[in-house]
């Protein structure tokens, strides 16, 4: 139980440092610089520079009525912290607005450095098992409305529209240095959930896989898996070995596997994420 809320309060946390990092990247970046990069935020930057109601309060207006409508047609589980994210971030883009500086008029570094401190924030969020609602509660609804349109379509379209929108009020550089800031917000944002490519996996595919296997148990300290495979060709049984290291240890492994036989088969690929022993503690749920 004490783990449990434990979690929770890091969970909790981790929504505020999240959403508190979305509103510099808009305050800071995308904001003064009219970079309207898709999403509520991004409808939110044209209505500001429009009539000049408060980004945050805009925010705030229109994500509540979007998670009434979320609870009511999707039910209960769009959850609390959807309201608690999108209350967080509205607050947070409004009070800290007079506090930041602008750092770069030049739309291009804004795009890049706007689009990164966003993709920070929302990836810490996504990770903290929460939400900032907008785009997402659009994106369900539409899906549920017309299930024909996935939940990836329904995010594209409505961030097309908002970018389309940014081009008629501004102009269309600007709404291309939004599709820009778009492009590294989602990338960031996978590293944030995937991870920071710590890891490798290796493949090693050998006629001396024990001598190979033990080696590696005994001298680097690393488990190793025994897979069963034969021959596409020849159809000959052989065993094929998946060991997953750090990046510091790929070349003392490839120099073990060479030196007990030059002629194995490796092959070495990214892992996003590892999560057991030696490796990243599993989180609690």
């Amino acid at each position: 139980m004490k783990d449990k809320i434990r979690q929770i309060i890091i969970d909790y946390l981790g929504i505020v440092i999240g959403s508190i990092l979305i509103a510099v990247g808009l305050i800071i970046f995308l904001i003064p610089n009219r970079i309207a990069a898709g999403g509520v935020s991004g409808l939110a930057t044209v209505i500001y520079y429009l009539f000049g109601f408060p980004v945050g309060i805009v925010m705030l207006i229109i994500n509540i009525p979007l998670f009434l409508a979320g609870v009511k047609v999707l039910g209960k589980h769009v959850g609390f912290r959807t309201l608690f994210g999108i209350v967080v971030l509205s607050l947070a883009t409004d009070l800290l607005t007079p506090y930041l500086p602008v750092l770069t008029k030049d739309p291009l570094l804004a795009s890049l450095y706007g689009g990164g401190i966003v993709g920070l924030g929302l990836g810490i969020v996504f990770k903290s098992r929460g939400t900032t609602g907008g785009t997402d509660l659009i994106a369900a609804l539409l899906h549920h409305f017309f299930p024909a349109f996935s939940i990836g379509q329904g995010l594209l379209l409505v961030d097309a529209m908002v970018i389309a929108l940014a081009g008629i009020v501004f102009n269309a550089e600007l709404a291309l240095y939004a599709v820009l800031s778009i492009f590294v917000s989602s990338k960031v944002i996978d590293l944030i959930q995937e991870g920071l490519n710590l890891a490798k996996a290796v493949l090693i595919i050998s006629d001396y896989s024990e001598e190979i296997r033990r080696e590696i148990l005994h001298k680097m300290d690393r488990g190793v898996t025994t897979l069963y495979g034969s021959g596409g060709y020849t159809g000959r049984k052989k065993n094929v070995l998946l060991v997953i290291v750090t990046r510091s240890e790929v070349t003392e492994l490839k120099h073990l596997v060479h030196r007990i036989d030059p002629k194995s088969f490796v092959i070495i690929t990214e892992v996003h994420e590892v999560m057991g022993e030696g490796f990243q503690e599993f989180l609690s749920n």
